[in-house]
């Protein structure tokens, strides 16, 4: 270490103290799925949920963070590890700020899912499946992207040129094929707003 660095995490103010100050625990909320699963619409919708009872949410997603924090990154195997590991730092920070964070992120293998959990900690992440096949996330479309991809305009798409990996430790997994938007969503709060409660 530079010997003109000096550690002052001991002098900071911790966790513990920032969640009393916000009346919450800070938890990140990881959803993982192909794009067009449902992953954003599902993280929109318990920002505002969980805005409306009175906590303190942000959603980290591909619009926020790879036009900012992540713009030099691409698409290679070397390049989306970075991007999640980046990600996974940035949420750390969020709970211990006592922030509750939603994450929107294909995250497609189990490496990267480990990688995110090892720098989070398991008491801070909760983790969540959106679960749709590659077809009905084609059929959705809901940001064109399989459009593109068809056209060979999308490089390493996952689900064809990259795989996706199913999560096999998982928090919650909504099945947003088999539940309407409605029911995943109520899901998903019936599942995080307890463990977002201090006091639990």
């Amino acid at each position: 270490m530079d010997e003109n660095l000096h550690p002052i995490s001991d002098r900071l103010l911790n966790q513990a103290d920032r969640e009393a100050s916000l009346g919450q625990k800070g938890k990140v909320v990881w959803l993982c799925g192909l794009s067009g699963s449902g992953k954003s619409t599902l993280a929109i919708a318990l920002e505002k949920s969980l805005h409306q009872s009175g906590k303190h949410v942000y959603v980290l997603d591909g619009d926020n963070i790879r036009t900012g924090l992540n713009a030099g990154l691409g698409f290679s195997d070397e390049d989306r590890r970075e991007n999640i590991r980046r990600i996974a730092e940035v949420s750390k920070l969020f709970a211990d700020a006592g922030m509750i964070t939603l994450n929107s992120f294909i995250t497609p293998s189990e490496e990267l899912r480990s990688l995110a959990r090892e720098i989070i900690g398991k008491d801070n992440l909760i983790e969540v499946y959106v679960k749709a096949s590659f077809e009905t996330c084609k059929q959705r479309d809901v940001k064109g992207l399989y459009a593109k991809m068809e056209k060979g305009l999308v490089p390493n798409f996952t689900g064809k040129d990259s795989g996706f990996e199913e999560p096999k430790v998982t928090d919650l997994v909504i099945d947003t094929e088999a539940q309407s938007v409605e029911e995943s969503l109520q899901a998903l709060v019936d599942f995080v707003a307890p463990r977002v409660e201090r006091g639990e």
